[in-house]
């Protein structure tokens, strides 16, 4: 199936379109916006030349789910999922900072580490440590949320003093972000995973704190099978993982870290499908749920007559 890496649609009420990394953002009257999840993937800040088939469906309704299981802890943005590929929910003012919590020491911080730094955000990591441990407890470690380019590392108190986000409300983020993470531990534990590390994106609605975006997906959240977890820890070997990480890693096989001048690695039909085929498998662990793959000949067309079906009921 063809991978739907651009949407060109114009609804009625429309007031303007946003193209993110991955999401076209369409933003309607009555502080509505609709979130299509092209197939477009990124890494390292870098959107890749080929679109994956179905990663797109996969997000949307990994994130869906998600958002159903964490509503009682803090409302967000979602309203309806028209589509496999769509979300609809409320525009929010966003918070210019996104909250990245990790359980384990992995990925960046990791490579941070591996460097001989030994705080992150602010946040001290033991010495001692060894790739893929667990931290004594949990560690929050923003950025800033750039619009283009490169997310940077940030403390909380550089957020505080700078007066991105006021103490009050970062306080009440750390809170959600922590309450957040650990259902998602406990979640993950039931599939026979472990969720290593995730961001999350809020905003404010009304003076009430929302969440927004996607949760516990395969693009914002790293897991790896618990099963084998202390024995492969134990030997120094790589941990069994189904997250984004494996597209990262052929990245830097391949010479290209995001850097200028780098060039992306060939994204062959074999490869393009072996990604299809882990985002998949990751749907089907963390939802304990065989993914329906929605084929159709046409699917901008479908997302575009099931956006509009649903706008008809909001008359």
């Amino acid at each position: 199936m063809k991978a739907v890496v651009n949407t060109d649609f114009h609804f009625p009420s429309q007031l303007s379109k946003y193209t993110g990394k991955v999401r076209d953002v369409y933003s309607l009257e009555g502080d509505l916006l609709v979130m299509v999840t092209t197939d477009r993937i990124s890494a390292f800040d870098v959107v890749l030349p080929e679109g994956i088939p179905f990663k797109g469906q996969v997000l949307n309704q990994i994130a869906a789910q998600f958002l159903d299981l964490t509503a009682d802890i803090l409302p967000n943005w979602k309203i309806a999922t028209p589509d496999p590929m769509v979300t609809v929910g409320v525009r929010c003012e966003p918070f210019k900072v996104e909250m990245v919590v990790r359980g384990y020491l992995a990925g960046h911080a990791w490579r941070e580490y591996k460097a001989g730094k030994r705080t992150l955000c602010g946040e001290t990591m033991p010495e001692g440590m060894v790739e893929n441990q667990r931290f004594p407890k949990p560690i929050i470690t923003p950025t800033t949320k750039a619009a283009e380019g490169h997310d940077e590392d940030i403390s909380k108190e550089e957020i505080i003093a700078q007066g991105i986000v006021s103490k009050e409300d970062y306080e009440q983020l750390e809170a959600y972000t922590r309450a957040l993470f650990q259902r998602g531990t406990e979640i993950a534990a039931a599939k026979g995973l472990i969720l290593v590390d995730t961001k999350y994106e809020f905003g404010k609605k009304d003076g009430q704190i929302i969440l927004m975006d996607e949760i516990h997906t395969p693009d914002s959240s790293r897991y790896f099978y618990a099963e084998g977890y202390e024995e492969r820890l134990a030997k120094g070997e790589r941990q069994k993982q189904l997250s984004k990480e494996f597209v990262r890693e052929w990245l830097m096989a391949g010479g290209f870290q995001g850097q200028a001048g780098q060039k992306v690695p060939e994204m062959t039909p074999e490869v393009v499908k072996g990604i299809t085929d882990r985002y998949v498998e990751l749907y089907e662990h963390i939802t304990g749920q065989p993914f329906d793959r929605a084929e159709c000949p046409d699917v901008e067309a479908r997302i575009e007559t099931h956006i509009n079906e649903f706008l008809k009921t909001r008359e």
